[in-house]
């Protein structure tokens, strides 16, 4: 038999709206550092994964993955700031068109 609503244990704790909000812009900062990495692989003409791969210094599937996730996971951030130096892409500011 189920228990009643009040009772059910729930299947995944609550986040801290700290940790949202640290989420929340983890997740615009991705979206600007993804643009700006494609924008510069597409200048470069870098299309196969294998050779963005190699641009991001990552093997072929991991690179494409990182590019085309859109579920947040802790350090892909740090993982897209390494690739966007390995490329010399600036970071766009926030606000400042991306």
């Amino acid at each position: 038999m189920s228990q009643p609503p009040d009772q059910m244990a729930s299947a995944k704790p609550k986040i801290s709206p700290e940790e949202r909000r640290r989420r929340t812009a983890d997740r615009l900062t991705m979206i600007r550092l993804k643009m700006a990495i494609g924008r510069e692989l597409d200048e470069r003409g870098l299309t196969k994964p294998a050779e963005i791969g190699a641009a991001l210094g990552l093997p072929p599937a991991e690179a494409t993955k990182l590019l085309t996730r859109h579920q947040w996971r802790e350090g892909d951030v740090e993982q897209l700031e390494a690739a966007a130096d390995r490329l010399g892409v600036q970071m766009p500011e926030p606000g400042r068109g991306c």
